[in-house]
């Protein structure tokens, strides 16, 4: 409780200067009076579905719309205050210099001509981020896209050159509100045409209840050689309150029965191998391993039928698990796939220019194709999202892997 007393009146000093450029600007009160009632109406909404949700009332889908409206309206207030506040600054900063260096009077009144102005072009640049929030909340969520990478490799077998995956992470089912997008989704999955398809956890946000809706839909995912998964750190119900423990193992057990009637082969620390003219790959999943989350999978339980000499392809949720396990363990994992990060669903990403999220301060490994001591890992910006009910900039994946024999050409 007192947590949320102290983000309400964090939130509160933010709108006190955000305010202060929406009066200055205009001089009405039905517009003073608007923006009094849309902030009231936030931050009680903020304070209700939390209080809901501890209480087990309140979906993850009313909380994820509740942190969307929140962001939209006060990151670009936090712009506004940031802004004003640097303002006020070096308003103070002027006026203690004249105050010891100028002697005569100064009626000061340009300020107010100058407050105005400064309103105008913080209230200018807090709607862009206003803009994108709202773009992403309402097209960027379900802006599909298809990353495509040819990985090569001088020890893959012979038989498996050119062979093709499909990876997809962090569905996140709880979150979606629209099943023509997911159907189409789906369907651009299978017009990969993969050999196999692979899900690197977080079915679900908390209960197996969410993936009940989009069983059928997910079922029509089809790939000749199998659909293989793992868990995520959502999968196991640890976010959610219940009413006992045996109810909260009714719920994964659920949950993994759900995964098999889709279609996947859900790997708890297991291997399986797929054959090819008498050669054979290794697929890895490990349950969930994470730097500050459930640290419950076992890299040595998951490969003991795996031999030294196979290609393999390991499945961990968490890309810590691959920076603090996997890339010094005395198995050469050849790719190692993830996701969890989600790229924070907010970043900035031109092919070749810039590639930047907050996230990267958390996870040195966090969207993309990595390499360390010749070991690749990919890290699934996800298909779905999570808490923001949107995305900006960091737009949904599906991951296409080709392998090829031999080295990369130069």
């Amino acid at each position: 409780m007192i947590r949320v007393i102290v983000v309400v009146l964090v939130l509160c000093f933010i709108d006190f200067y955000a305010y202060q450029a929406v009066k200055t600007i205009f001089r009405s009160k039905w517009v003073n009076i608007a923006y009094l009632l849309v902030s009231l109406f936030v931050l009680g909404n903020l304070v209700y579905q939390i209080a809901s949700f501890d209480r087990g009332s309140s979906s993850s889908s009313d909380l994820n719309i509740t942190i969307g409206v929140l962001v939209t309206f006060y990151v670009p207030k936090m712009v506004m205050m940031l802004l004003l506040f640097g303002e006020d600054i070096f308003r103070a900063m002027e006026t203690l210099y004249n105050y010891f260096t100028v002697k005569t009077d100064v009626d000061g009144s340009y300020i107010p001509s100058r407050r105005k102005f400064i309103s105008q072009i913080t209230l200018g640049i807090a709607a862009i981020p206003f803009a994108s929030f709202l773009y992403g909340i309402f097209k960027g969520k379900y802006n599909f896209k298809v990353m495509n990478y040819t990985l090569y490799y001088e020890d893959l077998p012979a038989a498996f050159d050119g062979y093709r995956i499909t990876q997809i992470s962090d569905i996140h089912s709880g979150s979606f509100d629209n099943k023509e997008k997911i159907a189409y989704a789906v369907d651009l999955i299978n017009a990969q045409k993969s050999d196999a398809i692979l899900f690197t956890g977080d079915m679900v946000n908390n209960t197996a209840s969410e993936m009940r809706p989009w069983k059928a839909v997910f079922s029509k995912l089809k790939a000749k050689d199998g659909l293989y998964s793992v868990l995520g750190n959502h999968d196991y119900g640890d976010y959610w309150t219940w009413e006992s423990e045996s109810a909260k193992a009714a719920n994964l057990e659920e949950l993994k029965a759900i995964q098999e009637e889709i279609g996947f082969d859900l790997l708890l620390d297991d291997s399986r191998f797929i054959q090819r003219e008498g050669e054979r790959i290794a697929i890895i999943g490990v349950e969930n391993w994470g730097k500050g989350f459930k640290q419950k999978g076992d890299l040595k339980k998951a490969s003991k039928r795996v031999d030294a000499n196979d290609f393999k392809i390991l499945l961990s949720h968490d890309p810590t698990h691959w920076q603090e396990r996997v890339i010094d363990d005395e198995l050469h994992y050849h790719l190692t796939l993830s996701g969890h990060t989600h790229g924070m669903q907010f970043g900035i990403e031109i092919p070749g220019w810039i590639k930047w999220s907050p996230v990267k301060w958390r996870y040195k490994y966090w969207a993309g194709i990595y390499e360390e001591k010749n070991q690749w890992i990919n890290v699934n910006r996800g298909f779905g999202f999570l808490a923001f009910p949107g995305r900006v900039g960091i737009w949904p994946e599906i991951t296409v892997i080709e392998f090829k024999k031999g080295a990369k050409p130069v």
